[in-house]
């Protein structure tokens, strides 16, 4: 019997919706401790794979029959061996996590918050294995991307299947915490790369200084760029009032 798998999109809409899940992670017992896969409504079992080699015996009675149980290791290989033993043990319902850990720490998942005037759309990209957000407004046949991740074919292929151009690509600082998509979406699309000039007296490459009032028309939507000093990120720190309503800041917009 061929062990089924779970990709890191059902996962992520199982956490979105806080549906039930029984996570079994054989990574290491210290990786398990300093990051997983999070749910609402998870449970979870940490067994490193190497307990496991011979046999499921240590787990066969702590894995439930009645639940999904999803097993996951770094990368995907471990936890298809574990998931094959427990198959053949009975277990009907349990799935091997494709791609593992790497793949669930690059998942985007993009949730629609608002809709804008005159028919806009706000999404935010939630990068639910690290906790970043993204941002994308859609109008009028053009996008724009706020405090994109590296994972810049997500934001692109996105906008193409909502039937929009990348027009314009923000940062509302120069990141440290994670590589930014933007330039790579500027060069990718041929949109606009944005930056306030406070953060990047040093950088070697070209972008637009995002200056304090400056309004960036998106479709029919008008992005209002006002500089707002945040203790604990940078000087430059820049936020946005989006269709005169909506505040994006550093991972946060209401």
């Amino acid at each position: 019997m061929s062990v089924k798998t779970m990709n890191v999109q059902d996962i992520a809409k199982r956490v979105v919706n806080k549906e039930d899940l029984f996570v079994l992670d054989v990574r290491n017992e210290d990786a398990f401790e300093d990051w997983k896969i999070e749910g609402d409504n998870f449970d979870y079992l940490n067994v490193p794979y190497f307990d496991l080699i011979e046999g499921i015996e240590p787990i066969q009675d702590k894995v439930p029959k009645d639940r999904d149980v999803a097993v996951v290791c770094a990368k995907g290989g471990s936890s298809e061996f574990v998931a094959d033993q427990l198959v053949e043990a009975g277990f009907d319902n349990v799935y091997s996590v494709e791609g593992g850990m790497k793949a669930w720490s690059e998942h985007l998942e993009p949730v629609k918050i608002a809709d804008l005037k005159d028919g806009g759309e706000l999404y935010q990209f939630v990068r639910l294995g690290k906790g970043c957000l993204s941002y994308m407004v859609i109008s009028d046949g053009e996008a724009a991307t706020i405090d994109a991740v590296r994972m810049a074919d997500v934001f692109i292929n996105f906008a193409e299947e909502k039937g929009a151009k990348i027009t314009h690509a923000f940062d509302t600082h120069l990141h440290a915490d994670h590589i930014s998509g933007g330039r790579e979406i500027a060069e990718k699309t041929g949109a606009t790369y944005w930056l306030p000039p406070k953060d990047a007296t040093e950088v070697q490459f070209e972008y637009k200084p995002l200056e304090d009032g400056e309004d960036v028309k998106i479709g029919s939507s008008k992005i209002s760029v006002q500089a707002l000093y945040s203790p604990g990120h940078t000087i430059g720190s820049t936020s946005f009032i989006v269709d005169d309503q909506y505040l994006c800041q550093v991972t946060f917009c209401s």
